[in-house]
């Protein structure tokens, strides 16, 4: 059978690699040269199609990796034949000798059948071969490509799994370009399914509790009198979010103690998870007061930072492999909403950063629906999925700007908060350019290559015109120094001594030269030529008259204007 000729071929390659790659290392790739064109799989038989040549080359591969990882674990040095499998069928994918999905298929089957653990080694190999992997025909891998790393992620804890999640959306990233609409969310859904429960009513007193004291407030009991006040004996003043700045000053205020915020505080997770829901008059009102009393109250309790486990750990020496059990155990994947640690939860530090950042980002999202953001994007052609009916009153644009700056005030005063805010803030600009760009349909952000020959030319280009212009011999206005070469016949002193330099000349050769000019001017053709030669006659009849008066002043008032110099 050929699938029987092709599998025996394909053990002679990696039979080959054996000799060529000792180690049994996941990070040392194959030569491509070796394993290549003559020296790979090549269609031998003209008469069989490269279709049917494929099909048999995919069956042979399935067949050696299932007998390698039936046979040897992830860990034991024998399945280094697995990664010197892929690596073939890589390179003879990418030089047109076999499927070039195949490779991704049988990374594919190997996710799915191997332990968490297992996937780490494997996700080691796609580290290590990124590039290669993807090099080639990458529109036609990019979809098994996001299945697997899907599928990966389903599998995953994101608390027990936190560093191998971001390795595999870190790959992902890596991978496909900056443009890639496949993680774009074109239709702009929003995470509804991220429901958060919490106690709606609280619990009943029990018959056994002991009652207080009528006269002592309930909510100012304390084991312990050294103690710092808790949330439950703040009590926060907060005005009506529905009134005008005109009518708050004249309203009555309202005490919300932090039992009263409890379902407040918890019903904002509503309009986090789908924003939309807030576009309501009702809605609006309920978020923007409860907003308010969380802020009022996070300002009013006392903070609370809590230490990680480095820091606990500090100067005690550790395994390397702990340091992924500090990080699954400082990440909470879900909110504790029970009424008995709300009053602990409010003083946490970083869960109150944790819960001003949402509002951030829900508040960007509310001014994006003002009069004067929907003019902005007046001339963009905006696709319907992400245009909403509701717009945003100039009130309440005013009162999300007013609390977009009381938050900001409020993240930069913690330990290092200025950092951490300019952090939240760069971030959270970056987000409005993408959705701009997706509210924009997404246009190609990539540009082709430059061709060759434009960089040259618009490189030399650019040295000539940053390049320091070069400097005339003899600029403008300067006196003819010839007379200073070193190859004149006459020394420079002797042609100083001429008598040319300092004799007056007479008048008899002065009137010499006034005749040929007049010779030369009937001869002129053109007026710039005339208009050089009666220049030059005005200058000589000047000195003719300087040496009249000189030589002949008896006859200097026969000269009429120059003329009766004979």
């Amino acid at each position: 059978l050929p699938e029987d000729s092709m599998v025996a071929r394909i053990d002679a390659l990696l039979e080959r690699a054996r000799v060529w790659k000792a180690s049994s290392s996941v990070d040392l790739p194959l030569p491509v040269l070796e394993f290549s064109g003559a020296k790979g799989l090549p269609l031998e038989d003209p008469k069989v199609s490269a279709q049917v040549h494929n099909g048999c080359v995919e069956v042979a591969a399935r067949q050696v990796f299932q007998r390698i990882a039936a046979s040897a674990d992830i860990h034991d040095p024998a399945f280094a034949d697995v990664w010197n499998l892929f690596d073939i069928v890589n390179i003879c994918g990418d030089h047109g000798q076999c499927d070039s999905v195949l490779v991704w298929q049988l990374i594919e089957e190997l996710l799915e059948v191997e332990s968490i653990d297992g996937c780490r080694i494997a996700f080691d190999y796609l580290d290590s071969r990124r590039e290669r992997l993807t090099a080639k025909n990458f529109k036609a891998k990019q979809l098994i490509i996001l299945r697997s790393c899907n599928e990966l992620l389903r599998r995953l804890s994101r608390a027990e799994d936190t560093v191998f999640c971001g390795r595999v959306y870190i790959f992902l990233f890596q991978s496909f370009p900056l443009g890639d609409k496949s993680s774009v969310n074109l239709r702009g859904e929003f995470h509804t399914e991220n429901v958060t429960t919490f106690e709606e009513e609280p619990p009943a007193a029990s018959n056994n509790e002991v009652k207080s004291d009528e006269n002592e407030p309930q909510d100012t009991l304390m084991a312990d009198s050294d103690k710092p006040a808790t949330a439950d004996t703040v009590t926060i003043t907060i005005s009506d979010g529905d009134k005008t700045s005109t009518e708050s000053a004249k309203e009555e205020m309202k005490e919300v103690t932090s039992e009263q915020l409890y379902p407040i505080f918890w019903t904002l997770q509503k309009a986090f998870s789908n924003p939309p829901r807030i576009f309501s008059d009702e809605n609006l009102s309920e978020f923007k007061s409860g907003l308010d009393a969380t802020l009022a109250m996070f300002k009013k309790v006392p903070r609370v930072i809590q230490a990680t486990s480095s820091d606990e750990k500090r100067g005690v020496k550790r395994k390397a492999g702990e340091a992924f059990d500090e990080i699954a155990g400082a990440y909470n994947p879900k909110y504790l909403t029970s009424r008995e640690l709300f009053t602990l939860e409010l003083s946490d530090l970083a869960f109150q950063r944790h819960i001003l950042v949402q509002a951030l980002i829900l508040l960007d999202f509310l001014l994006s629906l003002s009069e004067k953001a929907k003019e902005d994007t007046t001339n963009l052609t905006i696709q319907k999925a992400l245009q909403y009916p509701f717009t945003l009153s100039e009130q309440d644009a005013d009162w999300a700007t007013k609390m977009r700056t009381a938050i900001a005030g409020y993240l930069q005063d913690g330990p290092e908060g200025k950092f951490y805010y300019r952090m939240v803030d760069t971030v959270l600009s970056r987000d409005q350019n993408w959705v701009r760009w997706k509210m924009e349909n997404c246009p190609p952000i990539s540009k082709p290559p430059v061709v060759a020959q434009e960089f040259v030319t618009a490189k030399v280009e650019a040295r000539k015109a940053f390049s320091v212009p070069r400097k005339r011999s003899a600029p403008m206005g300067t006196l003819d120094l010839a007379f200073l070469a070193n190859n004149a016949k006459v020394s420079s002193l002797q042609g100083l001594e001429k008598s040319e330099r300092y004799n007056i000349p007479t008048t008899e050769s002065v009137l010499r030269d006034i005749d040929t000019d007049v010779l030369d001017l009937d001869m002129a053709t053109t007026d710039d030529e005339k208009n050089l030669l009666e220049h030059a006659m005005q200058n000589k009849t000047w000195r003719l008259l300087r040496c009249m008066a000189k030589e002949k002043l008896r006859l200097f008032n026969s000269a009429d204007d120059g003329k009766n110099m004979k």
